[in-house]
């Protein structure tokens, strides 16, 4: 199959997955464990994306405490395109510069933004579904995003709502909407239209370039003065002192958001329908729910340890390597141990396991996170 020369994944992985703690920390986020396979979450994204763009066509935008073990766990990319931002400013300014660092080399480039820690069930699926969203974007100024059709009301993702089929194959974009409320969740379910925002975008380089000079003019000439001095012994110090200065806002609110808002038809925003097995694993219940289809235990336990004995227990999730795990009348668990942590929580409040990291940020206890 046909790939467009011109195609650069630039994968985001900054973040520090505090939802994942205690396995997840500074120095090993979320991206940086092996949570469905042996592979970790970004071994797996780039060797998805590798079938459509070599090795160095490969960016990364993330922080200094991953960098290294990003260049370990990925030796075959080329290290300068490994970059570390002095300080988190969101996600516009962080793809913002990807996209001036390859319009200096390729004015045809096509920029595909891309999460570092999602799971996809159906690799070649995905990969034709960005082959034609690579086609809409480097057609003209149009943006692509991919957007994942609903199977359950969901309060935590952002939505998106179509509306017209275009000729080429999307759908136009009326909006984007945040995290909705249950209520609203519910009308988005049934009314057919509406997509999870996947946080997967395509486009010219040329096209977000302009787009923040339009919508955020105060960003984008520090974004391009920094991209002026990539490849000289200046790059570091540019860098550090500079992009401080951005803005620190998201994609979504600083370009997708005002774009939609010009009416269908008007924005160039096309959605890509999707259904690819995708899941952004975002909690421990998640990953619980993600291995429990998979595998299909009959009493819902998932128990990661040198052995285990259950009774009366069902819907756990356990991280012990090394123990003898007992699960003894309990169910809806889950319990992750490491060397100097314990966690215990509900398959229900899992979601609250980043305010522990919170926690111990508050109280300077360095150590833990």
């Amino acid at each position: 199959m046909k790939t467009n020369p011109h195609f650069y994944p630039v994968i985001l992985a900054g973040g520090r997955g505090t939802r994942f703690w205690p396995l997840s920390r500074k120095r090993r986020a979320k991206q940086l464990l092996a949570l469905d396979g042996k592979q970790t979450m970004i071994q797996q994204t780039v060797a998805r994306l590798l079938p459509l763009a070599s090795p160095k066509r490969h960016w990364i935008i993330t922080n200094g405490d991953l960098r290294p073990a990003i260049l370990r766990q990925l030796p075959k990319l080329d290290p300068k395109q490994i970059l570390a931002e002095p300080v988190g400013r969101n996600t516009a300014p962080a793809i913002g510069l990807a996209a001036f660092l390859l319009l200096r080399n390729d004015p045809d480039a096509v920029l595909g933004l891309f999460p570092s820690d999602h799971v996809i069930g159906e690799p070649e699926r995905y990969r034709e579904t960005l082959r034609q969203g690579i086609e809409i974007a480097a057609a003209g100024e149009n943006i692509v995003v991919l957007g994942i059709r609903p199977t359950r009301l969901e309060t935590g993702y952002g939505y998106i709502e179509a509306g017209a089929a275009d000729a080429n194959g999307s759908l136009r974009v009326r909006r984007f909407t945040e995290k909705p409320d249950l209520a609203k969740a519910t009308q988005f379910l049934a009314a057919g239209n509406y997509f999870w925002n996947s946080g997967m975008f395509l486009w010219r380089a040329s096209t977000l370039a302009n787009a923040l000079r339009e919508h955020l003019p105060n960003t984008a000439p520090i974004l391009e003065k920094i991209a002026a001095a990539f490849g000289t012994r200046k790059f570091a110090d540019t860098f550090r002192r500079l992009y401080p200065k951005c803005e620190n806002i998201s994609i979504d609110y600083a370009v997708l958001e005002p774009r939609a808002a010009k009416g269908e038809g008007l924005s160039n925003i096309f959605c890509l329908p999707s259904d690819f097995g995708w899941n952004d694993l975002g909690s421990w219940t998640s990953l619980h729910e993600h291995h429990a289809r998979a595998s299909n235990p009959a009493d819902g336990n998932l128990i990661s340890a040198a052995g285990s004995f259950c009774l009366n227990a069902k819907n756990n999730y356990i991280h012990a390597p090394g123990k003898f795990v007992a699960a003894v009348g309990v169910s809806n668990l889950v319990v992750v141990e490491t060397d100097d942590a314990l966690l215990i929580t509900t398959l229900d409040q899992s979601q609250d396991v980043g305010k522990v990291v919170k926690h111990l940020d508050e109280k300077k206890m360095n150590e833990l996170v």
